[in-house]
């Protein structure tokens, strides 16, 4: 197997607005909050899955990144017992869990919430992901202060040489207040993802997030 990974494929969300390949696909309505533009993109993709009106936002951010990568290229089967998950952010689960404190903050009005709590650890976004389109390879979850497309570069082509993977959803999803942002991408080295796909360096990593 051909051990130099490359990116098939990438969506970028920020500012309201869905990026596929570095075309705009989606836009908030006027006035629409991120959390309002969240549901309507991910209505726009005509996807059928109710659960994700349950999440949190970190992971109904990283499923919509997702869905839009999946929809253009599909994993077979096979494939999703080889494709890992590894994302990053710069405050790990912190907007969630400010949102369980305010459930367990005064004892006069104390009603912790199961279904808020369970989203209070930061792989579950990945874990969410996984579950909607049945992944089983490796996952991690980093934090740091900014998209470290280095350290990105390096851990997941090291799964790649380690024969851990043979495809990767890696990148970007953070949640800051009413700010919502994710570049998330899909690293294959398949002989046809070779020959169409952009190497797995930093550099080029960098030049697709600062595309828009």
């Amino acid at each position: 197997m051909n051990m130099n990974p490359v990116i098939t494929d990438f969506c970028h969300i920020k500012n309201n607005q869905v990026f596929h390949h570095g075309n705009l696909v989606f836009a908030a309505e006027s006035g629409d909050n991120s959390r309002d533009f969240i549901k309507a993109a991910f209505r726009n993709t005509d996807a059928k899955y109710p659960k994700f009106f349950k999440m949190d936002d970190y992971s109904k951010l990283g499923l919509l990144a997702t869905e839009i990568l999946m929809k253009s290229k599909p994993l077979t089967e096979e494939q999703t017992k080889t494709t890992g998950i590894v994302l990053s952010n710069s405050q790990a689960t912190l907007v969630t869990d400010q949102q369980f404190q305010e459930t367990i903050q005064y004892d006069n009005d104390f009603f912790p919430s199961p279904a808020v709590f369970v989203y209070t650890l930061p792989n579950i976004m990945a874990g969410e992901i996984a579950i909607r389109h049945r992944i089983y390879g490796e996952n991690a979850f980093f934090v740091s202060s900014s998209f470290n497309f280095e350290w990105h570069e390096f851990y997941v082509n090291e799964l790649f040489n380690s024969l851990k993977i043979e495809s990767c959803l890696s990148g970007w999803v953070d949640v800051e207040n009413n700010r919502m942002e994710a570049f998330v991408y899909l690293v294959q080295n398949t002989e046809n993802s070779i020959k169409h796909g952009r190497p797995h360096l930093a550099a080029e990593l960098k030049r697709m997030y600062n595309h828009q």
